[in-house]
This record gives C-alpha cells, sequence and structure tokens, in this order.
C-alpha cells in the first residue's frame, strides 16, 4: 500500500506506539487518585502537556486534553459565547471545517445568532480588509478561522489576522488541527486565544487532541461531570492517548527543528513536478506557495476524481476527493466551490498528502499508476463513468 492521505489521519510513530504501551498495560491507574501508582500516571500526564506546550510555544496551564480536534473547536466556540453572553454574532470563513461550520448553523438557526463567513478568493486566501470589516463592534464575540487549510492546504496569515483584530475586544480561535506538527507554531507570538489540535493528524493516536486556552482569556468547560483537567473538562483522561499525543508532539518539534516541513516541500513539488509534467491539464488548487508543504491538491482536466480514485484503490494507492468528513460524495467539494472553481473541475480534483513516512520510491510508482490511469479515463468514450461500472459490479 501507499498511503497519500496523511491530512486525513496519519502512521502512529512507532515511538508513540512505545511510549503508549506502559499505560495500555501495567500503569492502568486512576490519575485522579490519591496512591502512588495513581500519582506515577498524573506524572506522565504532567509531562505530555508539557510536550504539547512546548511545541506550540504555550505554558503547560494553558493546555486541555480533549477527545480530539472537534471538541477542541466546539469547546472553544461554546466558551467565548458564554463568555459573552450579550455578543449574539460570530465569524468565519467560507472554508472552515465542519467542525466550526455546523456548530455555527446550529447558533445561528437554533440561538438566533448573526454569522457572517468571508469569502475567499480563487486561490483560497482571505481579503483582510473585508474580514476586519466583518467585525461588528459590541456584537462580535468571536471570530474562528482555521491555521491551514484540510483540503487544499492553504495557510491563513494567522497572526497577521490577530493584529488587526487586537482592538477589537474579541475572542479569536484558530483551527490549527491540519498545520500543528506540519507548521513552526508560536501561539504567544500569533496572538490567539485558543487553537485546536489533534494528535491523529501528526503520527499521534486517534481520539485525542488539545485545546490551547490562553492564560488572558476565561474558559467555560463543556463537558461538566469532574475535576480533570483543573475543572476545565471532566472525564478520566485517556492517559495512553495523552502519553502518545505528548510524545508526537515532541517527535514533531524535533522535526520542524531540523527543517522537516521543508524536505516534505521538495517531495511534494518533485510529485507535483512529474505529474504535470507527464500529463496535460493537471492544475494546482490553492495558492503555489502559502499553503502546507505536505499538500497537493490537483486538478484533472477530463476525468472524474471518484473514477481515478477507484483505479488508484485497486493498485493500493490511498488519496481522497478531498476531507475525509465528505469521502464518497459525488457532490463538489464546498471548499473547491467556495473557491469560485467551476463544477466540473471541482469534480476532477483529487487530493494527496505526505507524511516524513512518505519514501521517493513510493511516489515514483504512485507518479507512473496516476499517468496510466489518467490517460485510460481520458480514452473512455464521452460520459462513461468508471464510477457507475465498478457500482453495477
Amino acid at each position: 500500500m501507499i498511503y497519500l492521505d496523511n491530512n486525513a489521519t496519519t502512521k502512529l510513530h512507532p515511538e508513540v506506539l512505545e511510549a503508549m504501551m506502559p499505560f495500555l498495560t501495567e500503569a492502568y491507574a486512576n490519575p485522579s487518585s490519591g496512591y502512588q501508582c495513581s500519582r506515577q500516571v498524573k506524572k506522565a500526564v504532567d509531562r505530555a502537556r508539557g510536550q504539547v506546550a512546548s511545541l506550540l510555544g504555550a505554558d503547560p496551564g494553558e493546555i486541555i486534553f480533549t477527545s480530539g480536534g472537534t471538541e477542541a473547536d466546539n469547546t472553544a466556540i461554546a466558551s467565548s459565547i458564554a463568555c459573552l453572553p450579550e455578543r449574539k454574532h460570530l465569524v468565519g470563513s467560507t472554508v472552515e471545517h465542519p467542525a466550526v461550520l455546523q456548530f455555527f448553523e446550529m447558533l445561528e438557526r437554533e440561538h438566533g445568532y448573526g454569522v457572517t463567513l468571508v469569502p475567499v478568493d480563487g486561490n483560497g486566501e482571505l481579503d483582510l480588509e473585508q474580514l476586519e470589516a466583518a467585525v461588528k463592534p459590541g456584537e462580535t464575540a468571536l471570530v474562528s478561522l482555521m491555521w491551514a487549510n484540510n483540503e487544499t492546504g492553504v495557510l491563513f496569515p494567522i497572526p497577521e489576522i490577530a493584529q488587526r483584530l487586537a482592538d477589537k475586544g474579541v475572542y479569536f480561535h484558530t483551527d490549527a488541527v491540519q498545520a500543528v506538527g506540519k507548521s513552526p507554531i508560536d501561539v504567544k507570538e500569533a496572538g490567539v486565544h485558543f487553537l485546536a489540535l489533534s494528535g491523529h493528524k501528526f503520527h499521534g493516536p486517534k481520539g485525542v487532541g488539545a485545546l490551547y486556552a490562553s492564560s488572558h482569556v476565561r474558559l467555560k468547560p463543556r463537558i461538566i461531570g469532574g475535576a480533570q483537567e483543573a475543572n476545565r473538562r471532566g472525564g478520566t483522561e485517556n492517559v495512553a492517548s495523552i502519553v502518545g499525543l505528548g510524545k508526537a508532539t515532541e517527535l514533531m518539534q524535533a522535526k520542524l527543528a531540523q527543517g522537516g516541513h521543508l524536505k516534505l516541500r521538495d517531495e511534494r513539488d518533485y510529485f507535483e513536478n512529474a505529474l504535470k509534467s507527464r500529463l496535460p491539464g493537471v492544475q494546482i488548487n490553492g495558492h503555489p506557495d502559502h499553503r502546507l508543504t505536505n499538500t497537493a491538491n490537483l486538478a484533472f482536466e477530463g476525468i472524474e476524481a471518484q473514477a481515478l480514485l477507484i483505479m488508484l484503490d485497486e493498485a493500493e494507492i490511498c488519496a481522497s476527493a478531498g476531507s475525509a468528513c465528505h469521502t464518497g460524495s459525488l457532490h463538489a467539494s464546498p471548499i473547491l466551490s467556495a473557491m469560485g472553481m467551476a463544477r466540473e473541475r471541482a469534480l476532477g480534483t483529487v487530493r494527496f498528502s505526505i507524511s516524513s513516512f512518505t519514501t521517493r520510491e513510493e511516489l515514483d510508482e504512485a507518479i507512473e499508476l496516476i499517468v496510466r490511469s489518467v490517460e485510460k479515463l481520458r480514452q473512455l468514450r464521452p460520459g462513461a463513468s468508471v464510477v457507475e461500472e465498478h457500482a453495477s459490479t
């Protein structure tokens, strides 16, 4: 198998698994209990908190462990509106993750909130003047913007946005699930109040994430029922996964310090350039430079992405037509549609995302198979669909 869908999830790093194993076997005590073996488990949780904080440039007390990015996003939004109950307006972008957009929609539908979604241009970038104008003094409670787009990899200039919002009196939350571990981040320099991350996006375990909540803001818990996480998130800690998350952040911090993200950019560019040189009608979606170094969102003229993905799947190559949350849909990606992309181009788009485990040999093999598959699909008679043929067998 050649795995090229690392924005959906990543391989668990062997060192992460090794760090987790003792807490799945003999070190199983509840960290909230008072005896010695529990105190040792609590120390492991505290160590992981410090590891996550170090990657982000945060203080350990500003890190709250969650079940993943969605819970972290939801908690940041819920806390912001709870702390500013008189304000009934929210600002985001048209390309946010469903963990943000669907929460906004619920607040709008059921609680009477006003929502302004700032559009992006054809490169997936925001007009910062338009964003700043969307904030209503005394009415806007929260601005929520992703650090990196999960489909195109396009990076929003979060530190610059934070500077523009600094005197607006609003909370600023960033969904950094795709960016953490792939791009250098310092929350103090960035100036955000809340930041969400998820372990399985950078070689940690699934089902665990974290919320950075600045010590300068109030946080109201979304999950109530215990004194865990300094009364900020009830429920017995998922210790093994938290330890794994901590180890993963430690490994990613070392990779970033060594320029690992720049090496990924070189591999991604090699992959893209090879496909563009061998296949006419291949276009990069999103800004060519302001994007994650591991992400290639490519439109293949004259084919259906779902048809190509079926052929690649049969060749044991994993990729996607966009977000894993929308896989299987024959509708155009909402992200690409928000960028103003023609439906035909959007339906011919495939997202490839690599990791440090991806080898040059794997990329070369994938390039050959992609080229052959695209050429075969383009030779099909007009209207023929591999998707339909596959479904009928």
